[in-house]
């Protein structure tokens, strides 16, 4: 059955507005093996990394789903929904156990994440059988939408859009004519490598392959590479850590190509790690709108909340949340119900408005992928990439 949500965007959060007129405490069904009936004392989750080599991304998530939780329990002071952190590191091999930790928390309605596409993968085949939703604010590798995981659904784009969207910035803004492609072979940073590579063609002159995780530190191989292929650009596949030590490795070999990366590397780390100098003039791109520029309050909200401007998917993964909310605040609390709910969700939050193909994906119409510029040692937003 289709839902339609009627929301005010300001400060009002999205799981304040019942679907329908349904009362914040009951529930469409007199059995509920989570949580009693009536949704209070219930749980969403989130999943992603809070420690290790790719937290900064994780916490961005994580103070976004907090802000939605917080604006929740204020607004149903007699029924409160908890969060639960479930730090997988960014580690696939992590995945499996805190996934089976989740499935067995009868509590927990739905997840927020998980984050990465990796753990992604090795998770959501479990929350599938279990029937538990989850809404990943960032996992962009396109082949998760096609393993027939009924439970999987994506807030923002996926590589199909920002792969090409980078290949594009690389070709007619940069007008780079030779492009050096690295990726860390995470199935993340491998598959958005060749989505950026089946745009450039020929103008690719040669690649490269790393290790990410925080396994390498040492680049110098790759930095001889780049510097005899001549290229004008180069395309880096993964995460923050390693490319900020790839860039600063390549500015103190000489090289002054302008290095362009993903989302994985949306973030002021990556500046920390390449230093100011060094990243000045780096190209970003991401399937999201900047998070600085939310509707409503939640800037303000998420800076008096967490005590920090928000980031990268701070803005989908309170809308993420805020979904799964709503579900409670309608009435959905088994999960079968939630599932369905999610399925048939249509409505507004602060970074687009969210509705779900059949494979869980976003409605293409409302893929934005934007491509931020390093500059005077900040992240800002340099342009939304036109569609082909």
């Amino acid at each position: 059955m289709r839902q339609k949500l009627a929301r005010l965007v300001g400060g009002v959060a999205i799981a304040a507005l019942a679907l329908g007129g349904t009362a914040a405490c009951k529930s469409d069904s007199g059995t509920d093996e989570a949580s009693g009936g009536d949704g209070c004392g219930s749980k969403i989750a989130f999943f992603g990394a809070l420690t290790g080599p790719n937290a900064a991304l994780g916490i961005n998530m994580n103070g976004g789903v907090k802000l939605a939780v917080d604006k929740y329990n204020k607004e149903n002071a007699d029924c409160q929904v908890t969060l639960v952190p479930l730090d997988s590191q960014g580690n696939p091999e992590q995945a499996p156990g805190l996934a089976q930790q989740a499935i067995d928390d009868t509590k927990i309605l739905g997840i927020v994440g998980p984050a990465f596409s990796g753990e992604s993968e090795a998770a959501n085949p479990l929350f599938s059988e279990a029937e538990l939703v989850h809404i990943t604010p960032s996992a962009t590798r396109p082949s998760l939408a096609d393993q027939g995981w009924k439970t999987f659904f994506r807030a923002v784009g996926s590589d199909f859009s920002q792969g090409p969207a980078a290949g594009r910035y690389i070709k007619d803004v940069l007008k780079a004519e030779k492009v050096f492609v690295i990726d860390d072979q995470s199935a993340y940073g491998a598959g958005l490598a060749d989505e950026v590579k089946k745009v450039l063609g020929a103008a690719v002159v040669s690649s490269d392959k790393v290790q990410g995780d925080g396994k390498q530190n040492d680049f110098s191989a790759t930095v001889t590479k780049v510097k005899s292929s001549g290229a004008t650009a180069i395309f880096y596949g993964g995460y923050y850590q390693e490319a900020g030590l790839i860039r600063k490795q390549l500015t103190a070999a000489g090289v002054t190509a302008t290095l362009v990366a993903g989302d994985g590397v949306n973030d002021a780390a990556y500046i920390e790690g390449a230093g100011a100098a060094a990243a000045e003039g780096t190209i970003l791109t991401c399937p999201c709108q900047p998070a600085t520029e939310a509707r409503g309050s939640f800037v303000d909200d998420f800076k008096a909340l967490n005590g920090s401007e928000p980031g990268t998917y701070s803005d989908t993964a309170f809308d993420a949340a805020n979904i799964l909310l709503a579900g409670i605040k309608a009435g959905n609390t088994t999960r079968t119900k939630m599932l369905e709910f999610v399925k048939g969700y249509s409505g507004e939050g602060v970074a687009a408005s969210y509705k779900f193909t059949e494979t869980g994906e976003l409605d293409p119409a409302q893929v934005k992928v934007w491509a931020y510029k390093v500059e005077g040692g900040k992240v800002v937003p340099d342009q939304e990439v036109p569609r082909s």
